[in-house]
């Protein structure tokens, strides 16, 4: 019976991906095969391979790590103010939406803080259980403003953000070899494994894509990875984001549930103007800019900058240093807020 559940699911998900795919739809595979999963998920068991989005993961780092070469990493250097200065806007802009989050949702600020930050479902999960948050809020709010991340952005792109110049941050591409991507796989999971073990949120990408970004860098990495493979690991993201959009899950708190929505949408706008504004001031390319600094999780959003072909480097250094500020940076910024009484403690 568990076979069985898993090929069912597993072929809605293709089938959603592929019925996506033939409608022009953007991100097709991973919204194809989430709104697949999340009919069966809402009716209904589903099941998802735990393995699966660790081993989607690891393919979706190495082929975001491939599209960097020397070129590229110092046109990144160069760009690395304007990066910062976007990590700090997007966190700012998180805590412009906590009002949303307490008054809607009925949050206290603490949990409403937490909830509002756009550094990674993961990784702000981590930081609520720290300084003492409601974990299960935080995790419903995140979770809920990644889907509507997903599904909001792509079409936010096309209407405010132009394409702009990315010349500078395209690398180019390498032929395939079978084993040199074998061998590239097993390094990538070896690294994941290590990364693991120190506790870094997201190894299984991290490691990978950092793995592939200095061989490439080099000038040594042995094989491009396949769209095939791409496209099936966006199939096991969609999967493993539509296998949490049960019935019970989204029921369990209507209030949170809109008030993540409200505030999610809130976001998504105030950060594509805020990303279109910094990208014509900057002059880096604006739809590129605006999806660096979109309040999804870094793979998601890595993955709307591949599927759309916008300078994947740079919306990758965005997602990536905006994690790293968060890792670092909230828990002090918190107290740092509530002693200078922005927000009253609780």
């Amino acid at each position: 019976m568990p076979a069985l559940l898993h090929l069912r699911t597993v072929t809605a998900a293709v089938a959603g991906g592929a019925l996506f795919t033939l409608l022009h739809v953007p991100l097709a595979w991973m919204i194809g095969a989430m709104a697949a999963t999340a009919a069966i998920a809402w009716r209904g068991p589903v099941a998802v391979h735990p393995a699966l989005r660790p081993a989607a993961l690891i393919v979706l780092g190495l082929a975001f790590g491939q599209t960097f070469s020397g070129p590229v990493l110092g046109a990144l250097l160069e760009a690395a103010p304007a990066i910062l200065v976007a990590g700090g806007l997007s966190i700012l802009a998180g805590i412009a939406v906590v009002p949303i989050l307490v008054r809607i949702g009925g949050m206290d600020p603490r949990t409403g803080f937490f909830s509002a930050v756009p550094g990674g479902v993961i990784v702000m999960v981590v930081l609520a259980q720290r300084e003492g948050a409601s974990v299960p809020s935080v995790t419903l709010a995140q979770t809920i403003r990644v889907l509507v991340v997903v599904l909001a952005v792509p079409p936010l792109i096309t209407l405010l953000a132009p394409r702009g110049d990315a010349t500078a941050f395209l690398a180019p591409r390498l032929p395939f070899d079978a084993v040199g991507l074998a061998a590239m796989l097993v390094a990538g999971l070896v690294v994941a494994l290590l990364l693991r073990r120190t506790g870094t949120a997201n190894p299984w990408m991290i490691g990978p894509c950092m793995l592939a970004i200095g061989v490439a860098v080099a000038g040594h990495l042995p094989s491009s990875v396949p769209t095939p493979l791409v496209d099936a690991a966006q199939v096991g993201m969609g999967m493993g984001l539509g296998q949490r959009m049960t019935r019970d899950f989204l029921l369990r708190s209507k209030r949170l549930a809109l008030a993540a929505l409200v505030s999610s949408l809130a976001l998504c706008l105030l950060c594509g103007v805020l990303g279109v504004a910094l990208g014509w001031a900057i002059g880096l390319p604006p739809a590129a800019v605006m999806l660096g600094m979109a309040p999804g999780g870094m793979p998601e959003m890595t993955v709307t900058a591949k599927a759309l072909a916008i300078a994947v480097p740079l919306v990758l250094s965005f997602h990536l240093t905006r994690t790293l500020m968060c890792n670092f940076l909230l828990g002090p910024l918190w107290r740092g807020l509530v002693a200078l009484r922005v927000f009253p403690r609780s």
